[in-house]
């Protein structure tokens, strides 16, 4: 679901909004400079009431292994907000990023922490 758009100014820095029923941001991206290929590619920086800019996130460079492409990904975190905004940002033919909301998928093979239900029923046979 696409919840916002980025754009580079004539000073190059990017900028943008974020909009959702709860959430509605003025975002900018820092590039991060690092030697560590791990890094993220920007911060992400939300402006505050008080007209502040506020490190919220991190967007990392990924690729897409179906087309190649390239694509930036991360979360926003805020005391402010009940869980963390996911995100991913998809650049457009014009320079400008699409900003794509997803909502985390649970991994199929990450083990869950489950404890049998005392239903009554006696064990399966060969169960244990």
């Amino acid at each position: 679901m696409n919840i916002g758009t980025i754009t580079q100014n004539a000073s190059g820095t990017y900028t943008g909004k974020i909009s959702t029923l709860t959430v509605a941001i003025v975002i900018a991206l820092r590039t991060v400079h690092s030697a560590n290929p791990r890094a993220p590619k920007f911060e992400i920086l939300a402006l505050s009431a008080a007209r502040q800019w506020v490190q919220v996130g991190a967007l990392f460079e990924l690729s897409s292994n179906s087309t190649g492409e390239t694509f930036l990904n991360g979360k926003i975190e805020d005391p402010s907000l009940d869980k963390p905004l996911y995100i991913s940002a998809f650049r457009q033919e014009d320079g400008s990023y699409n900003i794509v909301w997803s909502r985390p998928t649970r991994r199929r093979d990450a083990p869950t922490d489950t404890v049998a239900a005392d239903d009554g029923l006696p064990p399966l046979p060969g169960a244990g």
